[in-house]
């Protein structure tokens, strides 16, 4: 690792990999299934920018793999890793090939401890957003909605009942990083339903039968809860009856329906256009 491997005085260690049979790689690539990441409540993140958005922002980092090839940028970054206690792996590219099942890979991933906030946490402050999502089922969708999320300032983000993993490869790439800087809460259904009366602020969902056009809410200074459904099904009825409003985005085609990532970017960006325009400081941006 060059000076890079000078500098390294921490608890991690450094090691050359060559073969997919080290059980090193083998657990890596293991982490692609959902068994895995839940046992060991880890996950993998790919590329250089999100590793150190990871690092900038504390989170825990239990291994970094890169390309033996690689720029001295990345032995900069592994030398960050290893002496924030994780483990730095030095393999040819193939063997990141082998382990992202991607016949370009990122030339750096790092193997990070997952993060849940816990539902009881969340209070109705002023001005703060939070989106809950019932059921999203597809990693791609949920990724962009954690990072539609990060974009427009709200809180965090709340997994209602049987939701995809926000910690899948395809949800992290999706978030573009944003998966380091938004808290995620996960919870069942009943649970949602005993916080509910707890919560003091405006519960809004969209919903086929919402009578009210999402633009006409007055959603300025007021804490929020976004209540969005599940991409086939919709918000639940038990969910729908939580609700103080429900909202329909109106729409002009012949398209029945939004993308759930987009109807959430657009009732998230209505709900926080005045502190979007004037910054939660007040000042004009």
């Amino acid at each position: 690792m060059g000076k890079a491997n000078q500098d390294i005085a921490a608890p991690g260690r450094v090691k050359e990999i060559t073969s997919q049979a080290n059980p090193a790689i083998k657990e890596i690539r293991a982490l692609f299934q959902k068994k895995y990441r839940d046992r060991q409540r880890i996950f993998i993140a790919e590329g250089r920018k999100l590793i150190v958005d990871a690092l900038d922002q504390g989170w825990t980092i239990r291994t970094l793999v890169y390309a033996k090839a690689a720029g001295a940028e990345f032995e900069t970054t592994a030398a960050r890793a290893v002496a924030a206690g994780g483990d730095a792996l030095i393999v040819p590219e193939k063997l990141l090939s082998a382990i992202t099942r991607r016949d370009n890979p990122q030339m750096v991933i790092g193997v990070f401890e997952q993060r849940f906030k816990a539902l009881e946490t969340i209070a109705a402050k002023q001005s703060e957003v939070w989106v809950g999502l019932d059921r999203v089922r597809d990693p791609g969708n949920l990724g962009t909605v954690i990072r539609t999320v990060d974009a427009a300032g709200a809180k965090g983000v709340v997994l209602i009942g049987d939701c995809t993993d926000p910690y899948a490869p395809e949800a992290v790439r999706a978030t573009m990083g944003s998966i380091f800087s938004v808290p995620v809460v996960k919870c069942t259904e009943d649970a949602f339903c005993q916080w509910r009366p707890r919560y003091s602020g405006l519960v809004a969902g969209t919903h086929l039968a919402g009578s009210v056009d999402y633009r006409t809410v007055d959603y300025t200074d007021r804490p929020l809860m976004l209540l969005m459904g599940n991409e086939q099904k919709g918000l639940s009825e038990r969910l729908a009856g939580q609700c103080d409003v429900l909202v329909r985005i109106p729409q002009a085609g012949k398209a029945d329906s939004l993308n759930l990532a987009v109807s959430t970017g657009v009732v998230l960006f209505e709900a926080r256009r005045a502190a979007l325009v004037l910054g939660d400081d007040g000042d004009t941006q």
